[in-house]
């Protein structure tokens, strides 16, 4: 017959380390959470279904095509040149920040939007949604064009 017998001492501490370990993981846990709904209080950020993408987009009017025309894995490069410092200058004016993903796989969900005011051809009009981790970190509403434009979500 085996008998083992633990100090109340022992019960006691472990309890503490159960308790710790859960606060840690609720804490992060939570963070994430509100990470993912909001990134100044007001936006959805989430992005890891269809539906997501679709209520992202649509925060802003947008009405885009249904599939995506393109999904792209990328790195954010660890170090950005100039012309990746205007497009973080971009997503800084609309509350996100690229150098916090430096070095990061994302995705890029790139739709056709259908609802660009004084253009007639809608397929020349894309929106890319950055995507991390299952939220939205940053995009863009672009014209494919020569002459084209690139914006942050928010219309013109």
């Amino acid at each position: 017959m085996f008998v083992y017998s633990v100090q109340s001492k022992h019960i006691k501490a472990l309890a503490l380390g159960v308790f710790v370990l859960f606060t840690v993981v609720s804490l992060m846990v939570l963070s994430r959470e509100s990470k993912m709904t909001s990134n100044d209080g007001s936006l959805n950020l989430k992005a890891s279904t269809h539906e997501d993408r679709m209520s992202f987009v649509s925060q802003f009017g947008w009405e885009v095509e249904e599939d995506p025309i393109e999904i792209k894995e990328i790195i954010i490069p660890t170090e950005f040149d100039d012309t990746y410092n205007a497009y973080n200058q971009i997503q800084k004016e609309q509350g996100f920040d690229l150098t916090e993903y430096a070095g990061e796989r994302a995705k890029r969900w790139t739709y056709i939007v259908k609802n660009y005011e004084g253009y007639e051809n809608k397929e020349c009009i894309h929106i890319n949604i950055l995507v991390h981790d299952e939220i939205v970190i940053g995009g863009d509403v672009c014209s494919v064009e020569l002459e084209g434009f690139m914006h942050g979500f928010s219309k013109p």
